[in-house]
């Protein structure tokens, strides 16, 4: 996809972080700009910010969880714009809270929570909109936001999602080929970035909440290592560029941090070696964090 001017982008997850950065490379390149978000008061900012620089904008609240909210917002963004041309389903929440646990004590309302957006909302997405892309034939693009988990070894409910995406956008992208579709797709792979997804139990739905006990116990420690582990981290506006020029590439894998490419290497050499499951060493992990080329 080479023309962007003119043309219209929606971004889940849209109102902080890698999405806000999104929309506002995406404005840039003068393209209208769907911003969905959960939380309001972020939404109705960022709409605030790109409708003082005059970019065409709408704002939907969209829990991307329930599948008829991401339909609305493929119902709005066709009513306010006619053609959506790139869609980033980039919404995603962790869970620091459970941290430590085994997989098998995971309580049922993190793999709900964290499954329901980062995967099943990557799902709705495509549900929604690549029918509409598919009819109107235009140049579009899919970037789908996994996450380096999505390629490194690891359980939870955060590392599952994401290597779900990253399976799904190599099948989404085999199935537009094989149908001619004028349009191409991308699944994000980033490291560290300084966003606040370790804040994102602000959002996370009460039924859906772990026990005071559990979140006590593990996520002060967790979360103040996660925020200090993504502060060194890539920017987000970083992040966005690179992902601008994946797109005018036609980039399928997006890493943006090739200091963890060996990392990535080292499974797939497992896989192939029929060898035990890969993992870390922990002194090579904080010898390398020590000198920054992890970040």
């Amino acid at each position: 996809m080479r023309e962007f001017e003119g043309r219209t982008a929606v971004i889940t997850g849209g109102a902080s972080g890698i999405g806000q950065a999104l929309a506002d490379r995406f404005a840039e390149a003068r393209m209208n700009i769907v911003l969905a978000d959960i939380q309001e008061d972020a939404l109705a900012e960022a709409v605030r910010l790109l409708e003082e620089r005059q970019v065409p904008v709408l704002g939907v609240r969209t829990d991307t969880m329930v599948k008829q909210a991401v339909q609305n917002l493929a119902n709005e963004s066709i009513s306010k714009f006619g053609k959506i041309h790139i869609l980033c389903n980039n919404a995603g929440v962790a869970n620091p809270a459970s941290a430590g646990k085994a997989v098998w004590e995971l309580p049922d309302g993190d793999w709900d929570w964290v499954m329901g957006v980062n995967f099943n909302g990557v799902l709705y997405g495509l549900q929604a909109f690549v029918p509409h892309m598919l009819e109107h034939g235009e140049p579009g693009h899919i970037v789908n936001t996994a996450s380096l988990a999505g390629m490194l070894p690891g359980g939870g409910p955060y590392g599952v999602s994401k290597h779900g995406v990253v399976s799904l956008t190599e099948g989404l992208q085999n199935d537009l080929s094989t149908r001619n579709a004028n349009i191409n797709a991308s699944v994000l792979c980033p490291g560290f970035v300084d966003t606040k997804i370790y804040d994102a139990e602000r959002n996370r739905p009460e039924n859906l909440a772990v026990s005071e006990e559990l979140s006590a116990e593990a996520t002060e420690m967790v979360t103040a290592l996660a925020k200090d582990m993504l502060a060194k981290g890539k920017t987000t506006k970083e992040i966005a560029e690179i992902v601008f020029e994946s797109i005018k590439e036609s980039l399928f894998y997006i890493l943006p941090h090739p200091a963890w490419d060996d990392f990535v290497r080292r499974r797939v050499e497992h896989w192939l070696a029929r060898d035990r499951v890969a993992s870390f060493d922990p002194e090579e992990m904080e010898l390398r964090r020590a000198k920054g080329d992890v970040f």
